[in-house]
């Protein structure tokens, strides 16, 4: 008789599973213990939990030996890892700021005048943002896309006037921060930034005036490369332009000092 399968023989069926994920091949140190951030006590991790819940006071926290980038900037995160933890949410909206400078760049392409332009803005805004408490999310994201209306503007108006620029903006940027999976809330703010951001209203949010200040720096700084101003008219401007005293502080050091020297 032959030694084959036959009959009711089965063939035995190996689950596979990847060794990483296989507890009998963990190395030391893949279950922990570590401090809860809320009350102290121990609560016990294997390297694969996402997140564990404190039997002391219930409080619930990610695993610190796990590196959530890949969350903080995708858009089915929440449905990845449950509902986003307050530090996660502040390191995705802290990431936004970044992607949107690349699709920034990427929309300018050798404009490298205009994206030089939004750069500077950015670093003062940062700058005055931080200064003024302000939500850098929000700050941030405007002065990258505050001007994003300008190549619109020039092929449907052949000009770059401010009311062009606020006119073509918000569709552009809107585009862009929904492909990214901004919040609404945050598109709709940054939106209505740039399309009035030449034109603060009688009353203004502290988002605003910190990209108002940002852009107006810049825009000195600019014209006074190419035409040179006094330290005393220079002061004249900058005692009447401003909207925060921030940016009023961070003009003079971009502006006066470096004119005396």
């Amino acid at each position: 008789m032959g030694e084959g399968k036959g009959g009711g023989e089965q063939e035995e069926k190996i689950a596979m599973k990847c060794p990483g994920q296989d507890s009998q091949y963990w190395k030391p140190g893949a279950i922990f213990e570590t401090k809860c951030p809320k009350c102290g006590a121990e609560v016990e991790f294997f390297k694969d939990d996402s997140m564990r819940r404190c039997d002391k006071c219930g409080h619930k926290f990610l695993n610190p030996s796990l590196d959530f980038g890949c969350a903080s900037y995708c858009q089915y995160a929440e449905q990845c890892i449950g509902n986003l933890p307050p530090e996660l949410i502040a390191q995705k909206e802290d990431l936004l700021k970044d992607r949107v400078a690349i699709e920034m760049k990427r929309y300018f392409k050798n404009d490298f005048k205009r994206i030089g332009h939004a750069s500077r803005v950015a670093r003062y805004a940062d700058k005055i943002g931080k200064q003024e408490r302000g939500n850098l999310a929000v700050i941030l994201t405007a002065a990258y896309l505050h001007d994003i209306g300008i190549k619109e503007a020039e092929r449907k108006h052949q000009s770059t006037a401010a009311r062009y620029q606020e006119e073509e903006g918000p569709p552009i940027a809107r585009d862009i921060l929904e492909r990214l999976g901004a919040k609404a809330e945050l598109i709709d703010e940054v939106c209505d930034i740039v399309a009035h951001h030449h034109h603060p209203r009688l009353e203004e949010t502290t988002n605003f005036k910190c990209l108002y200040d940002a852009d107006l720096i810049t825009n000195l700084e600019e014209n006074h490369n190419e035409n040179p101003m006094g330290a005393e008219e220079l002061g004249k401007i900058l005692a009447k332009s401003f909207l925060t005293e921030s940016g009023k502080k961070v003009a003079e050091e971009v502006l006066i000092r470096p004119a005396v020297h």
